[in-house]
Order: C-alpha cells, then structure tokens, then sequence
C-alpha cells in the first residue's frame, strides 16, 4: 500500500488496519501506512491485491524454501487430512506419519542423534530446547545449571524463554525480558566488532576468551548450554570466521556446557550442505529445525537430541512420573506428512546440488555491489546473504539508525518489485532455493535500481560526502 494513497475503510487494506495486529511492525505507523496484501504466489514470485508482482528475495521470513506452487506438499496435506486429521502423541498413542518424518531426520541428521521431540514453531523449538537443557541438568543432579548463553544480536524467537535467548533489544524492551539467567556475548561479526588491524583468527580467540571468562565469572557449575545459529540470520546474516566455533566448542568442552544449534534458517540446504551445522563444523547435542522443514506450507518444527541429552532426560521422567513438556499440536500428522514430503522434494530435486550450482550467481552477484559508495560489506554462504550500507567505506562508519536508511532501502526495493529485508542498514537477502540464474541477475538488478535510489537520497541530504 502507498503511503500517500488513503485507506479506504471497506478495502483490504483498511480492513486489516481495524482488525490485525502485525508482529514486527510499527503498530502506530501502521494504523497510517497499511499492508501490502499479498494474494498468490507461483515459484519465487508473489502478487499483490493490485496485480503487482515482486521477486520474494526473503523466502517468506527465511522460510518458503520450495518456493510456491509446489503440487506435493498440497496434495500430501490433502491426502492426510482425509486420512488422519489430528492425533497426539501424549499417553503413549503415535501415528504413521510422525514416525517416519522422525526416522527420516534422524537419518540425515549432520550429526549422530538419538530421538526427536516436534513442535508447532522454531521459537516453540527453542523453548523447548532450553526447559530440556534445564531437564537435562536436573537429572545430572546439577540443578543450578540453570544459565544460558547466547549472542547479542541473536534471534532465537518469541516465547518468553526464546526471546530471553534472542539478543535484539526489541524482543526485550518493555516486554520485562530477558529473564533472569539469560546471558549474551559479542556477536561473531569481524567487520562489525574486531579491534583495528585484529586478524579474524585473533577475533574468533578473543571473543573464546570473552566466552571462558564470563562463564568463569557467572560460575561454571551455573551454566548449563550455549545456543547459537550456525550463521546469524535476524542478526543480519552474520557469518563466523572460520577458526571461530572450534576454538569456542573447546571452551564449552572444558566445562561440559551443552551445545544447542538453532537451524531454524539454517537448515534445510539453505547453506550449500543440508545443515548448517555441517557447513560451520559444529557438533551439538541438540539441533532445533523448523521453516524449511515443511518449507512453511505447514507450521512445524523438529528438535533433534542426542544420546547424551536424551537418556538422561528419559531417567529423570521415570523418577518423576511424567515427561512433563507438551503441546497438543506437538507431531500433527498432517504437518507431519507434509515434511515428509518436502524432505522427499529436497533428495528428489537435488536441491543441495541446485543451491551450490546457484552460489557463485548469488553471492558473486551480490558481491559486484561492493562496488557501490554505500556498500560496506557484502556476507553470507550458500543462498543467504546481508548486504551492509555504511557511511564511511574505509572506516566502516554506520548510519545514524535514527535517519533509517536501511529501511528506505528496503522500501525502494520493495518499489521495484522486490522483497527483501532491513536489519537496520543489513540489507538481508534468503530467496526460495528454487531460485535459478535468471531470476537471481533479476533480483540483483532490482535492488541495484534501490541502491541508487538511496545513494541519491543520502547525497542530498548530504548524509555522505560524494565521491
């Protein structure tokens, strides 16, 4: 919707104004500015109420990894809801479906894992993760293990206890998070937070160092896991230096910290590998998977554990009585069914395989743009990426976020009829790994049209001196 054309009460847009409430938004500018309501989509495309089309450059929120119209998943989900509904698996009662998504995780899983526990999305996934690791403690006769670890800038989710996790100070201002127990350290972010001529190896064994000592100051008998993304999505698609998660894996060795990935964007081929976690080098104990899972046609989410994880919790439940977590929609046979399929979609169409022959367009496409006054920084693997817009190239100098430009970006990439993301002046790019060379020169092409349109913008307001 443009700013500048009224709601009408009785259209979409003004519809939703009188009765949506939209996460991620400002709910103020809103009542004014209205959505973009979306209508259909077809491959990596979707269309507005008013026909306009754009290139989905988000994949959703990271998630529509299949892209749109794929014939399998409807019909999977038809099929199972003719068959099967709804069933639970509380009280000892299973069904098909569930069981041969979990055989088939566990079976691609990038590491050895003993079960799976499902949920309805990552941030439940998350939640989960943490009462277990909590669980876990438990019945290790470690009670006070009760601190977790996690990145400044990371998104984990919106739960109370995955938002505690998450280290964006918009999941905790006024909300009263995070909790108590939560704790956060310097992002791996080289470009962003290394000291001046500091080498990415020298980063990756401070930030270790920074990690050793605040679990040495908090207590190491008190931690109890480390969460991280393999790579930072919602933080801005932040990669770790290479040397980074050895050196910080040795660190929660030394002290028997458990390990939580959260592949929650990660997952799924996203990164040229089926994991992140193979991507990264990281060996967890437990992975938590959801949006590429069913490639978002269906909400659900999957938590891989291991055997270390799992048989002490299943000892505990036996002292206790009960495994005490629980969701009715935990393992719904339809969404079930319908990762199934999109698992099937994945092998079937050599998606890994597209995704590695689709990298070197994207990420060299995107990479061309360094060459643009306001293109600091250019990140990402596979079909991922962040394009950071900066004041000063040569001193990495950011934008006041108060001048928000990249939401001005965003929005004039939205203009040319592109989907993309604003982390502040993060430029974030995720489109569906169906994605081929054509359409990605396209989405390319159009964001170059923003780019100029914001240089243009920053050059008049004199924001940046001309080069």
């Amino acid at each position: 919707m443009s700013e500048s054309t009224p709601l009408r009460p009785n259209s979409p847009e003004g519809r939703d104004v009188a009765s949506v409430i939209h996460p991620l938004t400002n709910l103020k500018t809103h009542l004014e500015k209205g959505p973009v309501v979306v209508t259909e989509g077809d491959g990596v495309w979707v269309t507005d109420i008013h026909g306009k089309s754009y290139i989905e450059g988000m994949a959703g929120l990271w998630c529509i990894s299949l892209g749109y119209g794929q014939e399998r998943l409807v019909e999977a989900a038809a099929d199972q809801m003719r068959r099967l509904p709804y069933y639970h698996l509380t009280n000892h009662k299973s069904h098909s479906p569930v069981i041969d998504l979990a055989e088939k995780l566990l079976e691609i899983a990038p590491v050895p894992m003993s079960k799976i526990w499902f949920a309805n999305s990552g941030s439940e996934g998350n939640d989960s993760a943490a009462r277990i690791v909590w669980y876990y403690w438990s019945a290790m006769g470690q009670p006070e293990r009760r601190k977790i670890i996690s990145h400044r800038q990371a998104y984990h989710g919106n739960t109370i206890a995955s938002a505690s996790l998450s280290g964006m100070h918009y999941n905790h201002a006024s909300f009263g998070l995070p909790l108590d127990g939560f704790l956060h350290v310097t992002p791996p972010h080289h470009y962003r937070f290394a000291q001046p001529g500091e080498s990415e190896d020298d980063f990756a064994t401070r930030l270790a160092d920074e990690l050793d000592a605040l679990i040495q100051a908090e207590g190491p008998e008190t931690v109890g896991a480390f969460f991280t993304e393999p790579i930072m999505g919602s933080g801005g698609v932040i990669v770790p230096p290479p040397t980074y998660f050895e050196k910080v894996q040795a660190v929660l060795a030394k002290y028997e910290i458990l390990l939580v990935a959260d592949e929650v964007i990660t997952g799924f081929a996203r990164t040229g590998n089926m994991f992140g976690t193979t991507t990264m080098g990281l060996t967890p104990d437990m992975i938590v998977c959801a949006k590429g899972l069913s490639s978002a046609y269906i909400p659900i989410s999957a938590l891989m554990v291991n055997a270390r994880v799992f048989d002490a919790i299943a000892a505990e439940s036996d002292r206790v009585g009960i495994f005490g977590l629980s969701f009715t929609y935990s393992g719904h046979p339809v969404s079930a069914a319908v990762a199934r399929e999109a698992l099937a979609i994945y092998e079937d169409e050599d998606i890994v395989g597209h995704v590695r022959r689709m990298t070197p367009h994207f990420q060299g496409g995107l990479r061309e743009l360094l060459d643009h006054p306001l293109v600091g920084e250019v990140r990402g693997e596979g079909l991922v990426a962040g394009v950071e817009l900066v004041r000063d190239k040569a001193t990495h100098a950011p934008f006041d976020s108060d001048l928000g430009i990249g939401p001005f970006c965003n929005q004039r990439a939205e203009d040319h009829g592109l989907i993309v993301r604003a982390i502040g002046d993060t430029i974030s790019f995720c489109p569906p790994l169906i994605i081929n060379q054509e359409e990605i020169e396209e989405m390319i092409a159009r964001f170059r049209l923003a780019l100029d349109d914001t240089w243009e913008k920053v050059r008049g307001e004199g924001l940046i001196a001309a080069e």
